[in-house]
């Protein structure tokens, strides 16, 4: 690759507020810690969680880039110490700390995947934050296996179009909740049996006629607030509930009652504090077990729309409009 520039741009929170505080500065390229890989980024996922930093919400681990953007693709620009694999130049997607709102990121080597064959780089940086979570949550702590029944709640937004793809492509039965006629019509398109408009239809009553009163096996949600109690109702006997983010609220009154009589488990986890070593554990399995997917062309992110890196603010207006089906992708022009 070219020789590396001084500086780059990068989209700063220049204060806790709304989109309009996303302001684009010249930046320092990042310095590269051992182990770790500088990638030329391509484009940028944009993620609920960058919404949430943006106001102040959900602050980047202390040895973190204070930039938004937690995964990105592009190719690798420069090497650190102790890396071994990956070589400059190499088309890879990451999963990042943060910093990807930018024309260059530092990135734990372990934390970079291969672009997926057949995958343009718009598509690529939709795949690590959405599958790293999936997968963690659905399949390790949620223990989905072949003839489950799954729910995923906003079944279109990024988490709920490749939940709902990889549980049908590893044979479970998903079905989904989202926000309007469309919207349930995509979900059911990726592989959804049933998708039930919450605004217009209780899904714990749908739901149990469409299993036959058996109720859910497990129920990834993002929700909260009272849906909680509503999973429990719908959760099947010895069914899993996993909690992502709590969207509608973090505090409910539950009966406990329900959960012991169902002998159920509700969990939940969130990726960005966890340890290096525990992502790029992920990354590998990710890597055997559903990078086959993705080039077979079994699993794909659906990509809603993309804006330059300088219109980071339309994006973020665009996520809390709420009207996106799939990803919103930023795209960078890396400078040379």
């Amino acid at each position: 690759m070219a020789e590396l520039p001084h500086e780059m741009t990068a989209i700063e929170i220049s204060e806790p507020g709304g989109p309009d505080v996303l302001q684009r500065v010249r930046r320092p390229l990042p310095t590269l810690r051992e182990g770790e890989v500088l990638v030329a980024v391509e484009a940028a996922g944009v993620n609920r969680p960058d919404v949430f930093q943006r106001k102040g919400l959900y602050p980047p681990p202390k040895d973190a880039s204070d930039l938004p953007g937690l995964e990105v693709s592009g190719r690798i620009a420069s090497l650190g110490d102790n890396v071994d694999g990956l070589a400059v130049g190499d088309a890879v997607c990451a999963l990042t700390p943060g910093g990807g709102y930018a024309g260059y990121v530092a990135v734990p080597a372990g934390h970079c995947l291969p672009v997926p064959n057949g995958l343009s780089m718009i598509e690529a940086a939709a795949i690590p934050e959405t599958v790293f979570t999936v997968w963690h949550n659905v399949f390790q702590r949620g223990r989905l296996t072949e003839g489950e029944t799954f729910l995923v709640h906003g079944g279109t937004s990024g988490i709920g179009t490749i939940a709902l793809q990889l549980a049908k492509a590893f044979g479970a039965r998903p079905f989904a909740t989202a926000g309007s006629a469309d919207k349930c019509r995509a979900a059911e398109e990726l592989g959804a049996e049933r998708c039930v408009d919450y605004k217009t239809d209780d899904f714990v009553d749908v739901l149990q006629e469409a299993t036959g009163g058996e109720g859910i096996d497990l129920i990834l949600d993002m929700v909260g607030g009272n849906y909680a109690p509503r999973n429990h109702r719908l959760a099947a006997v010895n069914g899993r509930i996993v909690q992502i983010a709590t969207l509608g609220g973090a505090k409910q009154e539950i009966d406990l009652s329900v959960l012991m009589r169902k002998r159920l488990t509700h969990t939940g986890s969130t990726l960005r504090p966890r340890s290096n070593a525990f992502k790029t554990a992920l990354a590998k399995e990710l890597h055997e077990k559903v990078w086959p997917l993705m080039e077979a062309g079994k699993v794909r992110p659906l990509i809603d729309r993309t804006f330059a890196l300088d219109e980071a603010a339309a994006a973020h207006r665009w996520m809390e409009q709420g009207d996106h089906i799939g990803k919103i992708v930023l795209t960078a022009r890396t400078e040379t």
